[in-house]
């Protein structure tokens, strides 16, 4: 009888329960797959959140599967410029997209040419995390949320905000919602490389930015970015000091998170999707893993799906946006 690892997580107010494949249970490489280097696809550059995890999750999956992981950054049209060359690459297992919400959204948006959840498949969702909006930390014209509004109510449509490019991200409905909330209106500056929305906002060319708090976390360390508002109804513990959602009196918006799924597409065997989502888990689990998540803040809150809860989750995401591009009168 295998023996399973149970973890019990109290989350936002909720007792979850994950059962994790341990290291002794047996992974046997269905027909020796795989036998190659396998291929991770991320569709933003490398400096970013997802090539951080991208990179932390190969080598953690190097070690469960003693096959190399190679990372390729296929950036450009936010972050869905790579689908048609993921989708047509063959349908073996040996290439495994990484990608955010964005790809979720752009489903729902019905943006792209094929059907999430069916055409491009979860293996598993190994990251979720909350949203944030950081100032400089010498910013004189304000220092906090308060401070920030009262400045945008008195400079109307001159407050400018970096955020990433595609209307109707998960990125683009929050600072929406936050904006109807709070009574005030920021002009939005896109850009598709994190690199450059971060650099925006140090170099001043920008007065916020939009941003989750792993991916800047080597900026919040220096002292180079403060955060100022959290989407989240309640304050995490590391960010005691920051403004919540409930604090702003903002609770109807959404605390939409960032989310980052493994993906494969339709066409590969029940046998190696199997393998890697057993992988996958394994991986997730290890020490290696578990200590990047914590650096980048991905503990706070549940971070883990397999495939059948991802499905889940990803179905329900899909919902929520389809429910806001109506109301937005981007879908009928």
């Amino acid at each position: 009888m295998t023996i399973r690892m149970f973890k019990v997580a109290f989350i936002f107010g909720v007792f979850f329960v994950f059962a994790y494949p341990t290291m002794a249970e047996s992974l046997t490489k269905p027909g020796g797959f795989p036998k190659r280097t396998v291929t991770v696809m991320i569709t933003v550059g490398t400096a970013g959140g997802s090539g951080q995890l991208a990179r932390a999750w190969g080598a953690a999956m190097e070690k469960v599967t003693g096959t190399g992981f190679q990372v390729i950054s296929k950036p450009g049209g936010g972050g869905l410029a790579a689908i048609p060359d993921f989708m047509n690459r063959p349908a073996d297992g040996y290439t495994i997209l990484l990608q955010t919400d964005n790809l979720i959204s752009a489903g729902a948006a019905n943006k792209i040419d094929y059907a999430v959840g069916k055409d491009i498949i979860p293996l598993c969702v190994v990251q979720t995390t909350f949203n944030q909006i950081y100032i400089r930390p010498d910013e004189t014209r304000f220092s906090d949320w308060k401070s920030f509004v009262a400045y945008s109510k008195a400079n109307a449509g001159k407050v400018s905000m970096g955020n990433i490019a595609r209307e109707g991200s998960m990125e683009r409905i929050l600072a929406n919602a936050m904006q109807k909330a709070a009574g005030i209106k920021v002009k939005q500056i896109s850009f598709d490389k994190p690199a450059n929305r971060y650099g925006a906002l140090l170099g001043g060319h920008v007065d916020i930015l939009f941003e989750q708090p792993g991916d800047v976390k080597k900026f919040l360390k220096a002292k180079k970015m403060k955060p100022i508002l959290t989407f989240l109804p309640n304050r995490p513990e590391a960010f005691s000091g920051v403004t919540s959602l409930t604090d702003a009196g903002m609770p109807d918006v959404p605390s939409l998170m960032k989310t980052r799924v493994l993906w494969v597409r339709k066409g590969v065997s029940e046998e190696r999707k199997s393998y890697l989502e057993k992988a996958c888990a394994i991986a997730f689990k290890s020490e290696e893993f578990q200590g990047f998540n914590k650096k980048k803040y991905m503990h706070i809150g549940r971070s883990f799906y397999n495939a059948p809860d991802a499905q889940g989750l990803i179905m329900e995401m899909i919902a929520t946006y389809r429910s806001n591009y109506k109301k937005m009168g981007l879908i009928k």
